[in-house]
């Protein structure tokens, strides 16, 4: 009799938690399972943005079986005690794995931080092979945000501990072509290297016309011109550009910006709103992942924002959502980009640089004032690109093959064919 092939998944965060890493690793883990798969993962029980929400200790979910172990310290705003926290999941994490039985493959990505040391440390004592999803890239993230200086001790220690993860992945995962050329600088050997996109969860998020949409009713945007920004609002993220624009704009009673989701910025967000006494816009949390599709449909326009120096280092992975709905874009951040690509190789939104406010303004008007047939043929074409090359069912497909070729290679051998490289995508490229 053949034995099942395990998987071990470990992370901090796992669905229902409306947190893009655990929905992306739930993609991973159903397919593995539906392909025959023994897969396991070890989560927290709390929320990540809101830790005051529990979910069950044990669960089987599509086939996968979750447990989740209690994190009784956890903020996004109180370093000690984030450090502490993640303490405590990494000591969690560790004993929950070191008595999980056989393991074939553990698969990790960077939530909670050094999750990487150890999953190839587990990987090690359990002679299985460790997969590092990089989805965003630290020491490099703190270094560009000004948090910790490059001379530092602190520096110095987190990038040994990346490059001794990097060193023993036998494959590192990683999200575009701006992030790959960074794991292989400033001395880092990763194994190997394959570059695949997060995908949207094409299954849960679909175009919902705005006369069908029970989000635009319940909130009061029926007849409005909506400009959204969903997803973590983080400084990697800045959204101050699109502030001010929103302030000039504020007597216009015919849009409305919305901010939907949470993250360490978000009380920004809110503070800048009730100071100025804001009346055009909507703020909400996170939407449940059954109401996505509604949330997402509901703007007119979807902002993407990425700071300078974040390229190759985070990836604007809320781009994929507005794809999916056919919605437009209104890009923030800098050239060249993952974002920057999209858009140059087709007409499927605007850019303007961070800190250029009348730039922003211009932007969203000029995006208003073009005929309604027009921003629907930009959300046909972004949708288009996407399911050409960007699909859930393309990437999550692509990523699994390759846990399954790394399943059976041998040890030290290179044995992952990599897949065709997801292209740039170049569905009419304009010039």
């Amino acid at each position: 009799m053949v034995r099942s092939r395990r998987l071990l998944i470990l992370s901090q965060v796992y669905v229902p938690d409306p947190a893009s890493v655990g929905q992306h690793l739930h993609d991973v883990a159903k397919e593995m399972a539906h392909r025959g798969w023994d897969v396991h993962v070890i989560c927290s029980s709390r929320g990540y943005d809101d830790p005051t929400h529990c979910y069950p200790k044990h669960e089987h979910r599509d086939g996968v079986t979750i447990r989740r172990y209690d994190l009784p310290l956890f903020s996004k705003t109180n370093m000690i005690v984030r450090v502490l926290g993640s303490a405590w999941a990494m000591l969690a994490l560790f004993f929950l794995a070191l008595f999980s039985g056989r393991i074939d493959v553990v698969l990790f990505s960077t939530s909670p931080p050094l999750v990487g040391l150890l999953g190839i440390t587990v990987a090690a004592l359990k002679q299985a092979k460790p997969v590092y999803w990089a989805m965003d890239l630290n020491p490099d993230q703190l270094v560009a945000m000004g948090k910790l200086s490059p001379r530092s001790l602190m520096y110095r220690g987190l990038e040994r501990a990346n490059k001794i993860i990097l060193s023993r992945s036998r494959l590192t995962i990683t999200l575009d072509r701006f992030m790959a050329e960074r794991l292989h600088g400033n001395g880092r050997r990763p194994q190997q290297v394959l570059t695949i996109p997060p995908w949207p969860h094409e299954s849960s998020v679909e175009p919902v016309a705005h006369a069908d949409n029970s989000f635009r009713h319940e909130h009061g945007l029926d007849g409005k011109f909506v400009i959204m920004y969903s997803g973590n609002h983080s400084p990697a993220n800045p959204l101050d550009t699109l502030l001010a624009a929103m302030e000039k704009l504020q007597d216009d009673d015919s849009l409305r910006f919305a901010f939907i989701g949470g993250g360490m910025d978000k009380p920004k967000v809110k503070k800048f709103i009730a100071e100025r006494g804001l009346k055009n816009v909507l703020e909400l949390p996170y939407q449940p992942l059954e109401k996505l599709r509604y949330s997402l449909s509901a703007a007119d326009v979807h902002v993407v924002s990425l700071g300078e120096g974040m390229v190759g280092i985070i990836h604007p992975c809320k781009v994929y959502g507005a794809m999916t709905v056919g919605r437009p874009l209104l890009f923030l951040g800098p050239s060249p980009s993952h974002v920057d690509d999209l858009l140059q190789a087709d007409d499927i939104g605007r850019s303007v640089k961070h800190g250029d406010v009348e730039g922003c303004v211009a932007a969203i008007n000029a995006l208003r004032a073009l005929p309604a047939k027009h921003r629907e043929s930009m959300g046909v074409t972004a949708k288009r690109v996407l399911d050409a090359t960007l699909s859930e069912r393309r990437l999550n497909g692509q990523f699994c093959d390759a846990i399954e070729r790394l399943s059976t290679a041998s040890e030290g051998s290179a044995a992952i064919a990599p897949p065709p490289r997801p292209p740039a995508p170049a569905i009419g490229r304009r010039a």
